[in-house]
């Protein structure tokens, strides 16, 4: 789902009714090889792309894709009556988020902009990544409810959050733990916990994913700007992810099943570059199918690979 534009807005608004605070890492520094925490606390929920139009488009009409994935276009409504149309494909634990230039208002509709959403499996473990985050450099992490209208006008609470800073180039990350609130409102159509105080992703998302053959994101790369990168570093080390640098600026953040890369591009060539996916069984060919300007390779084996347009893209 889309939180930054929402977290922007209602958070800028709060600080200028109560006063500034000193959220973001300000000078954050990428530098990597450190170890992680002991335990992992945060896992790879869902990340979104700005997309060209024709892929947007062709992705919202293609058939394929509804074979593959767990597909749907959904319009929802959070925090301040903010609203997105997005194109989903779900898995088990974990999603994508689509969007096409001139979905999303100013500067979050432009090409190449995107944002990564981590979450936590273990009520309360959000408590514990905001404390990390002050070790790793972040003085006053933001915190911030995110609600959801199921149509009747009643914003029942979704989730909470936490940020590291509410400025951004086209690029930002977000620690979230779903509320009770959410997992009993039937309309959620979420499942039984497991065991207490489990808010993990699985229960969250549908077991419609069975159906098809995609079942979870393994890996997601993105080209940002150095400076939503060094925003990004302290809250992937806080959540438990091992970061190394890489050539080139970038890093390589892994843990929970999921890899997540990035590469620190200046701002005209930031872009939601490639994404690979585990699936539910074993393909003996391999299906190439173009979507727009995208092409996801499906097989042989049990993986996926989508990659998009090259930086150039309009």
């Amino acid at each position: 789902m889309l939180i930054r534009r929402t977290l922007r807005m209602i958070i800028v608004l709060a600080v200028a009714l109560a006063g500034a605070i000193g959220g973001g890492v300000g000078t954050a520094q990428a530098e990597g090889n450190r170890a992680s925490y002991d335990r992992q606390l945060l896992f790879y929920n869902h990340s979104y792309g700005v997309l060209d139009r024709e892929t947007a488009d062709a992705i919202e009409h293609s058939a394929y894709l509804r074979e593959f994935a767990n597909f749907e276009v959904r319009t929802t409504t959070g925090a301040g009556g903010q609203t997105w149309t997005g194109r989903y494909l779900m898995g088990r634990e974990s999603y994508l988020e689509l969007f096409g230039v001139g979905d999303l208002a100013g500067q979050d509709g432009a090409f190449g902009s995107a944002g990564l959403g981590l979450s936590t499996e273990r009520a309360g473990d959000l408590a514990t990544v905001t404390e990390r985050l002050k070790s790793e450099g972040v003085a006053d992490p933001i915190e911030f409810l995110q609600t959801r209208d199921f149509g009747d006008g009643v914003p029942v609470p979704w989730f909470d959050a936490i940020l590291t800073d509410t400025q951004y180039d086209a690029f930002g990350a977000w620690a979230m733990e779903y509320r009770p609130e959410y997992f009993a409102d039937p309309r959620g159509k979420t499942e039984p916990p497991s065991s207490p105080g489990d808010v993990g992703r699985e229960r969250y998302l549908s077991d419609d994913y069975r159906t098809h053959l995609m079942r979870d994101v393994t890996s997601v790369r993105i080209a940002v700007t150095a400076a939503d990168l060094a925003e990004t570093v302290p809250l992937l080390r806080a959540g438990g992810f091992t970061v190394k640098n890489v050539s080139g600026g970038g890093v390589v953040a892994e843990g929970g099943g999921t890899t997540i890369r990035f590469d620190s591009v200046p701002h005209e060539q930031v872009a939601y570059e490639r994404v690979e996916m585990s699936l539910n069984r074993p393909v003996k060919d391999r299906h190439v199918e173009r979507i727009g300007n995208s092409t996801l390779t499906v097989g042989p084996g049990s993986r996926a690979v989508w990659t998009f347009a090259d930086h150039d893209t309009p």
